[in-house]
């Protein structure tokens, strides 16, 4: 094996084309048998297993930085860079974390799991670079769904100006999570059609260098690529065309389904985890209820078809449906507009990625009183999904956005009950907050109520407020005590933002 043997990225300097093609065998098969255990982002990875390579053997990290978007495709550079131990030995399996990390590895610059930061990240450390008076390379790289947030945008003009090395490495396969939407895709088709030399090209509009490799899983035609713009004294891209999920069939030809995954069987991909809904799925089932029985309802994502559970709305209604990219802030504004023609637009993000759109949430929806419905998924601790998206901030932000009701249903029943109340009895922004997993609460359903429910046991001077997930473990330790004659009350808020009159 090679793998097993690789501490850094000094170890694979020397290697022969067909030893780096055996060590991207070695590197997938770790990946598919880690992802059928354990799971996590199973087709940005699969994809880069060459790219990567090629950038470790061409770069000298960590003295070139490397810097990715997200970090959804770093499981090869961890591979590389002494930690592959996380993906060859099932008992470390949890040593790693999912995304870039410096606590755990000095090739890793930042903690990384939101979309299109890279460039600007990188930027900063090109200008510290030279402020410094060093000449290490820096690489931004970042995938081509990550183009259509604004924060990429923005990092890219300024790249032009940038008067020193700086490489962009743009991994195109042609999806972001789910299926690409925006205008510029349509360029890279074309630059894809015809081998990088449309005269029309986006990166060289902006003043950028150009390069192109058509196939990105090709080993030695990225080590050209990459040798070729090392040590440049200009802002480049390398513009690689790479397949989604290469090396893993299921993958190649599920791209959204497969971008994450749960464990399952390698020989069939099924999960092995039981088919049941989700509080996504049943968000996105009631909201196709609603919307047969109302035209007026509008759903929207930013590239979150599947995650947030609309591709049940997308479905049925595709004419309602907006998949604006990853883009939240324009999804938010976007709603805005088209409250104000009457329709009942509903935004489902995931908390975390909320936080990216909350100027548009005060200026856009709050200040013309328009009404905007949020489904605000993975709402509080996310387990596996990592630090960065834990949505733990979502309840003091919008607090302070006038006018805005908040709601965290701690059940499938309340979850419809608030929706609908969001949707028809309240005014200006209605969010609906709700976590991640399944329903498998155990508390007497038989008084449930869009505001509160007060739960009485014996007399008592003790009572307990809660909300959402949480309330179940409360009144379960509310059972167990009763049985000790340790009683107590119990309040649980439906709608704990602004309280109801009573609480």
């Amino acid at each position: 094996m090679y793998l097993e043997k690789i501490n850094s990225p000094a170890d694979i300097k020397n290697y022969s084309l067909d030893e780096m093609k055996a060590l991207a065998q070695e590197m997938r098969d770790a990946l598919l048998k880690k992802l059928s255990i354990h799971g996590g982002h199973c087709g940005p990875n699969f994809a880069m297993v060459e790219a990567t390579i090629a950038l470790h053997r061409v770069f000298d990290s960590p003295k070139d930085k490397l810097v990715f978007d997200v970090s959804h495709q770093t499981y090869p550079h961890k591979m590389l860079t002494g930690r592959a131990f996380g993906f060859l030995d099932e008992e470390r399996y949890d040593d790693i974390t999912g995304y870039s990390c410096p606590e755990e590895s000095e090739h890793d610059f930042f903690t990384l799991g939101h979309t299109s930061t890279s460039v600007s990240l990188a930027l900063g450390l090109a200008k510290a670079r030279d402020l410094k008076g060093t000449y290490e390379n820096i690489i931004a790289i970042i995938g081509d769904g990550s183009l259509s947030g604004g924060e990429a945008f923005e990092g890219l003009d300024m790249a032009a100006e940038l008067d020193g090395n700086f490489i962009i490495v743009v991994n195109d396969n042609d999806m972001s999570i789910a299926e690409n939407h925006g205008g510029m895709y349509s360029n890279l088709k074309l630059l894809r059609d015809t081998g990088g030399k449309a005269e029309c090209n986006l990166f060289k509009s902006m003043g950028l260098d150009y390069v192109f490799v058509k196939d990105g899983n090709d080993i030695q035609s990225l080590i050209n690529a990459f040798e070729s713009v090392k040590d440049t004294k200009k802002p480049v891209v390398v513009h690689i065309v790479t397949q989604k999920g290469k090396g893993f069939k299921l993958a190649e030809e599920h791209k959204e389904d497969w971008h994450w995954c749960m464990p399952f069987d390698i020989e069939t991909g099924n999960p092995e985890v039981s088919g049941t809904d989700s509080y996504s799925d049943v968000f996105g089932k009631e909201l196709v209820r609603l919307a047969e029985e109302d035209s007026r309802i509008c759903a929207v994502t930013a590239a979150m078809e599947h995650g947030t559970g609309l591709h049940h709305f997308a479905r049925k209604f595709p004419n309602r449906y907006y998949d604006v990219g990853i883009a939240e802030q324009h999804a938010v504004t976007f709603s805005a507009g088209l409250a104000s023609m009457g329709e009942l637009p509903v935004f489902a993000v995931y908390s975390s990625f909320l936080q990216r759109a909350y100027d548009q949430l005060m200026h856009d929806v709050a200040i013309g009183g328009l009404h905007v419905v949020l489904g605000i998924d993975r709402a509080g601790v996310v387990g596996e999904d990592g630090e960065t998206h834990h949505g733990l901030y979502d309840v003091s932000f919008l607090s302070t956005v006038p006018g805005a009701v908040i709601y965290a249903p701690a059940c499938y029943d309340e979850l419809r009950l608030c929706l609908r109340r969001a949707l028809y009895r309240d005014k200006g922004l209605a969010c609906v907050r709700y976590p991640r997993g399944n329903d498998k609460s155990v508390f007497d359903k038989s008084a449930l109520n869009t505001e509160y429910t007060h739960v009485s046991g014996k007399k008592t001077d003790i009572l307990y407020i809660s909300y959402g997930r949480v309330y179940d473990n409360l009144y379960r330790a509310a059972k167990r005590c009763a049985e000790r004659e340790l009683h107590c009350d119990l309040l649980k808020l439906n709608r704990i933002f602004p309280l109801a009159d009573g609480v």
